[in-house]
């Protein structure tokens, strides 16, 4: 199945199909508002406010798997973003990322990149760098940040 035949919930519960991002390049990470990596969060609107106006978007999908660190509701997880962070880029409805109840975007994206340790995402702000064709270039782990991928994603653009 391609990238562009799922779709997810955003934040405020309306399907996306995620066609609607064909031909972008994207960054789908798994977030968390509770994360040693929470201010990752910055630097992930940093670079989404430099490469977005070149066909650049930032997936953001809230999960709780990772101790307990996404506890809120996905409108409190939104007021906490822009609040906080002043996002923009999309949020989605909060989700799981590992086990039989995975969203099926997670197990396709493990599927195409398996981490160093194995399939599973590992923790929080675990990235993954899909190309403007839907195919899934790279992954990274948590501790990678945001601003260190500028020029990977500039080299895609």
């Amino acid at each position: 199945m391609p990238l562009y035949d799922f779709t997810a919930d955003l934040n405020n519960g309306e399907p996306c199909p995620l066609g609607t991002y064909r031909d972008r390049v994207l960054l789908v990470v798994n977030v968390a508002s509770r994360c040693g990596f929470t201010p990752q969060y910055k630097g992930l609107q940093a670079i989404y406010d430099q490469f977005r106006p070149r066909g650049f978007e930032i997936l953001a999908f809230p999960c709780d798997q990772f101790g307990h660190q996404e506890p809120g509701s996905d409108a409190d997880i939104a007021a906490f973003c822009t609040d906080t962070y002043g996002v923009t880029f999309p949020l989605f409805a909060k989700i799981e990322v590992n086990g039989r109840n995975a969203h099926p975007l997670y197990a396709w994206l493990k599927q195409q990149k398996g981490g160093l340790l194995g399939d599973n995402i590992k923790w929080n702000f675990t990235k993954f760098l899909i190309d403007r064709a839907g195919a899934v270039r790279a992954r990274f782990a948590p501790t990678t940040t945001p601003e260190s991928l500028a020029r990977e994603v500039a080299a895609l653009l």
